[in-house]
């Protein structure tokens, strides 16, 4: 894969939608509260199926045509804070005014210009990842811009929205979906297809992110924030790549998709060059397999009603094996759309013979399928309903190879790489809520709206009150603990134990290795920080005892300070202690301190922070040990 591409020169446009959850206490259309559960706190479960419907217009989508197709139910695993709503049992509440409040400040950062009247609208979804069939959502301004130093782009829509439920996972025959986070008021920002590099989309990514952290009102954490990434090139069609989680991804899923979309292009040309087609008759080819050996084919076999299943591809010999990104094949892209109707293992002959599939096998095949040398034969196996409509959908993506790139929605993939999740969705899927009133909207009130300050200004800022260096200022000012931290310097100003500098690294250092090592920092309020920092200001504690007094709190968080002090005995003790172990310590180690010189003190360190570990300041018993060791080498 190249490196770098010109990309003026294959003109790649790119546009971002980012989708961030809101802090808010209830849930967008219903009272519920706004958290997110875990699966031990299932409480019942029910199954729907969802059909497509017409928008107020009477058209279809072509997406959500096809996501029903597969024929699956849905099962929903409900918890107590599930409502009548969240199973389309009762009418929606209003929006929750906290939710459009925060919408509106986050406009308010971008500039933007907001709608007179708010229209509720319902965006037909039938994947199952909404009961109703449909996601509730708002469109409240436009016309916005981030500015960034790769270049500004201008922000097409800002919407809050319902967020959709999570997949706990699929069989052939039904999809698992958990209701803790649906509902859950989202903010989605929509840029115009501004970007022309990857660097400038991860620019703008990255300052729409620090936006929606400034107003303090947003989730954090994993799953919070998604990022879809729309992309293009000449000759190529608009591409949305869906569920970006990690900044670090962007750029390489982006020269992914070039790849891909030029590859294709480039096996377009060949295909047709060749006069290649696909004549779309699905064969029975059962017969054919009765006594194989496959292990595969087998299992296929023995499903209600198994078939096997096979299509002719004429002049498709040596490109249903070639890779269109990194490690995936034109194969990979037929086999998604069988996927994507619950049917997996797809067979081309460009990777056959394999998966204990026979060379006379494969020739057999290619002898009833009457494919001649420059021909390729896909099959599938499995229950004869599933695989025939999968075999339909295989038959519509290898004829769309002969035209170009398919528009489509895919699904971003850890490696960066990307696979087929459902064709691009247009206007007909959308359409008024009528259960929902249109909601005014004051100007004066989003005129008025206070704009908290921007993390990246508070970052300079903090940095010149507390003395943190730029490393320090960034990481405070951009944590969930910025806050919690400007109130403990305030309240600890002046005290030399506990110093700003030392509370930066608990809450951006020491904190994550706990989280790292499997503590739950989760429980810790901001009292047990509190309570922790009075024990070292007040001198019952060392700045060395603050980790285990904090994973101490981490298990039991109702305990006081005084019983963590006493249980882990690291009560501070007094100097004179430290400087009689000192002393006899170096009495015994005379001869080598002679040796070493000043070079000892490392080594002297180690047993005396081993007796005085949490009980005293590393610092001052580097000074003691330092002053011992100097008086033995001047006498």
């Amino acid at each position: 894969m190249p490196e770098s591409f010109d990309y003026e020169k294959i003109g790649l446009m790119v546009g971002l939608e980012i989708h961030q959850q809101l802090d808010s206490a209830e849930k967008l259309h219903c009272h519920c509260p706004n958290h997110t559960m875990k699966e031990e706190d299932i409480t019942f479960e029910f199954m729907r199926y969802l059909r497509p419907k017409a928008n107020n217009l009477g058209m279809l989508d072509a997406a959500v045509v096809e996501q029903t197709k597969s024929g699956r139910k849905y099962i929903y695993k409900g918890y107590e804070n599930v409502c009548l709503g969240d199973i389309d049992e009762e009418s929606p509440a209003t929006m929750n005014p906290e939710a459009l409040d925060i919408g509106l400040t986050i406009a308010k950062y971008f500039r933007m210009v907001t709608v007179d009247n708010i229209q509720v609208m319902r965006k037909i979804i039938v994947d199952g990842s909404g009961v109703t069939g449909y996601q509730r959502t708002s469109y409240i301004a436009g016309h916005g811009l981030v500015e960034t130093p790769e270049g500004n782009c201008r922000i097409a829509s800002l919407c809050v929205e319902e967020d959709s439920a999570p997949s706990l996972g699929t069989t052939e025959d039904y999809l698992m979906f958990s209701l803790d986070r649906l509902g859950i008021p989202l903010a989605e920002i929509a840029t115009e297809p501004d970007i022309r590099t990857p660097q400038q989309a991860r620019a703008v990514a990255a300052r729409i992110g620090m936006t929606l952290r400034s107003t303090g009102r947003v989730k954090r954490g994993l799953g919070t924030i998604r990022q879809d990434v729309n992309i293009s090139i000449t000759g190529g069609r608009r591409i949305e790549l869906k569920g970006v989680q990690a900044l670090d991804m962007m750029e390489e899923l982006i020269k992914r998709e070039i790849v891909r979309q030029q590859t294709l292009i480039a096996i377009r040309d060949e295909l047709n060059a060749r006069g290649a087609s696909v004549p779309g008759e699905i064969v029975d080819v059962t017969s054919l397999f009765e006594n194989t050996s496959s292990k595969v084919l087998q299992k296929g076999l023995k499903s209600e009603n198994g078939k096997i299943v096979a299509i002719l591809l004429k002049g498709f010999d040596g490109f249903v094996g070639r890779e269109v990104m990194p490690g995936r094949r034109l194969g990979t892209e037929f086999s998604d759309k069988g996927k994507a109707l619950g049917v997996t293992g797809l067979f081309h002959t460009d990777e056959l013979p394999a998966y204990g599939i026979t060379p006379e096998e494969v020739e057999k095949l290619r002898s009833f399928m009457k494919a001649a040398p420059e021909d390729a034969v896909i099959m599938m196996a499995g229950r004869e309903d599933m695989i025939r409509r999968a075999m339909e959908a295989v038959v519509e993506r290898a004829q769309q190879t002969l035209v170009g790139i398919p528009a489509e929605v895919r699904h971003a993939l850890p490696d960066g790489n990307s696979s087929y999740m459902r064709p691009m969705p247009g206007a007909a899927r959308m359409h008024p809520e009528t259960d929902v009133e249109p909601i005014p909207l004051d100007r004066e009130y989003y005129k008025n709206i206070r704009l908290p300050e921007l993390l990246t200004e508070k970052a300079v800022r903090m940095g010149k009150d507390y003395a943190l260096n730029d490393e320090f200022a960034e990481k405070i000012a951009f944590s969930s603990h910025a806050d919690l931290f400007e109130k403990l310097a305030a309240k600890y100003k002046g005290n030399e134990s506990v110093t700003p500098t030392l509370m930066a690294r608990v809450f951006t250092g020491i904190l994550p290795e706990m989280k790292r090592d499997g503590e739950d920092i989760d429980v810790l309020k901001d009292d047990h920080f509190e309570k922790t920092f009075d024990a070292v200001a007040s001198g019952k504690a060392s700045k060395d005892a603050v980790r285990d007094i904090l994973s101490s709190f981490c298990r039991t968080p109702d305990r006081s300070t005084e019983e963590i002090i006493g249980d882990l005995g690291i009560g501070n003790v007094d100097v004179s202690e430290i400087e009689s172990f000192v002393d006899d310590l170096v009495a015994q180690k005379t001869d080598f301190i002679r040796s070493k010189g000043m070079a000892a003190t490392g080594p002297l360190m180690g047993p005396v922070m081993a007796q005085f570990r949490g009980k005293a300041d590393g610092k001052l018993i580097n000074k003691i040990v330092t002053e011992k060791i100097r008086a033995v080498l001047e006498s």
